[in-house]
């Protein structure tokens, strides 16, 4: 048995060797501050986490810069629910997420248009208590720079021009108030 214990803990420490050293060379990914970065009034990356595996609601692109739209679950339920196109509202606690990137032709199938570089992520959450002065949403834009692997919020230089707050989209999603503010329509699958 103590034979059995050395073994375990010499595995033990060649595991924890083998971690720290991937850590130091890169190889494995350490957490990143993205979760830190906020808007006034109300939203937070953090609000989102777990967001980059969340189904997808569409995708959209505009010009040349393309876009996935995603949901996590209490909002996906209810676009299978028939929401918003039904009259009613998305239920609060709906958060969605819209990942843009530059357009570039694929390596492997040049006629192909697929992401290139990340430029940012929009965030919109219903929360009537929060929000009620917004249509009971709150959105925030988070500008990624590539440089420093990091997200800050989108401000009225960024591209499109942000007001740094959670009501930054309620101007723009006035044009959709009967669907509940919400533009993207949920693909047929």
């Amino acid at each position: 048995m103590h034979a059995a214990l050395k073994y375990v803990s010499a595995l033990s420490g060649c595991a924890a060797l083998v971690i720290s050293v991937a850590v130091a060379a890169g190889s494995v990914e350490t957490p990143k501050d993205k979760y830190t970065a906020k808007v006034p009034g109300g939203l937070a990356f953090a609000d989102f986490k777990g967001y980059e595996s969340w189904e997808t609601v569409s995708v959209s692109q505009a010009g040349k810069v393309m876009a996935v739209i995603v949901a996590n679950p209490v909002m996906i339920d209810a676009y299978k629910a028939g929401i918003p196109g039904n009259g009613k509202p998305f239920p609060d606690g709906s958060r969605m997420a819209k990942v843009h990137w530059t357009t570039k032709a694929s390596d492997t199938f040049p006629s192909a248009t697929v992401p290139g570089a990340l430029l940012n992520v929009d965030f919109m959450e219903r929360d009537s208590r929060k929000f009620a002065d917004s249509g009971n949403w709150g959105w925030a834009v988070f500008d990624y720079d590539a440089a420093s692997d990091k997200f800050t919020p989108g401000t009225e230089a960024g591209t499109p021009p942000q007001a740094n707050d959670a009501k930054c989209g309620f101007a723009c999603h006035t044009i959709v108030k009967t669907r509940d503010y919400v533009f993207t329509e949920y693909g047929k699958r």
